[in-house]
């Protein structure tokens, strides 16, 4: 029996292991990877107080060591499910069960797929979602950055050390990343940009992708171009899978909370990327993760207190 089971070990679920254990409660962190979530497909992080630039993964170390210097601990598991019986919670990984009086949901968001024909059979042959993981694999290439938010332009500034040329292929007419991530890329040499398309299919050989058949989103002509590699940056969708049953999710997916991250289940939190919020950035994941964090001591002492 745990005080407290965080779900997930992104920046914010690490530092609510932080805040939670340092107020002497017991917590386990349960991961299904490597700890750091999104922040281990980030190559540089210059928005983060205290660096002017760290990569993510380097960062996800720090926060990994800072989150279990006060006891707690860590295990790997894929959650399926989370039993409310009221005062205790069970949640249910593929081999384990383990309970606990309250349950802090960091499970994150994954990156969207567009689900147009060939994706799935060339993801890993060419079709990418992570740059950091998979740009070193194409020296001199070109390759073709789909989307047009912060991620997009991110990436694709930093496929350039790699690559021979990076197209950015937008459905708008316009980016929507920060101005000055927008700056940046128009300046860079490498990078140029092809507006109001969309792919609708990613095709190839029996080894990897080789074209994209894109159409433009005003005239909707269809046009192929070849590719050397795709990366894909349209959004994110939440992990909650396991989670819906409880109620706590909108339509969309994402739980919701109050300021408190108090979901309305007595007991059961949610911070950082998988919360039903305005901004999805590490520094806020960080804020929801310390004030879960102190959440979860109040509604222990509470029950203590009866």
């Amino acid at each position: 029996m745990y005080d407290v089971i965080i779900i997930g070990a992104g920046p914010g679920g690490m530092t609510a292991a932080l805040y939670a254990s340092r107020s002497d409660l017991s917590v386990l962190v349960i991961e299904r990877g490597a700890p750091g979530g999104q922040l281990m497909n980030t190559s540089d992080v210059e928005n983060y107080p205290g660096f002017d630039t760290i990569t993510g993964p380097d960062l996800a170390l720090k926060m990994y060591d800072n989150s279990s210097n006060f006891g707690a601990k860590h295990t790997y598991g894929n959650v399926t499910k989370i039993e409310n019986e009221g005062l205790i919670k069970k949640v249910y990984c593929e081999e384990d069960v383990y309970e606990a009086k309250t349950v802090i949901i960091a499970s994150g968001s994954d990156h969207r797929k567009m689900g147009v024909p060939g994706e799935e059979e060339y993801a890993g042959r060419g079709v990418s979602y992570c740059a950091v993981c998979d740009g070193a694999f194409f020296k001199d290439r070109h390759l073709y950055v789909i989307g047009g938010g912060d991620s997009a332009v991110e990436e694709g500034m930093y496929l350039t050390q790699f690559a021979s040329k990076v197209t950015i292929v937008h459905r708008r007419d316009e980016l929507r990343a920060q101005k000055i991530l927008q700056d940046r890329a128009f300046k860079n040499e490498k990078i140029n940009f092809m507006w109001n398309k969309v792919p609708t299919e990613f095709s190839g050989d029996e080894r990897k992708v080789t074209k994209i058949t894109l159409k433009d989103t005003k005239t909707e002509e269809v046009s192929e171009v070849s590719a050397d590699g795709v990366f894909i940056y349209i959004g994110l969708d939440p992990l909650t899978e396991p989670f819906k049953d409880l109620g706590i999710t909108n339509e969309e997916g994402w739980v919701v909370t109050n300021n408190h991250m108090e979901t309305k289940i007595p007991g059961i939190y949610a911070i950082g990327d998988v919360r039903d919020t305005v901004l999805r950035q590490i520094a806020t994941a960080v804020g929801d993760g310390s004030i879960a964090g102190q959440e979860v001591y109040k509604y222990i002492t509470s029950l203590d207190d009866k």
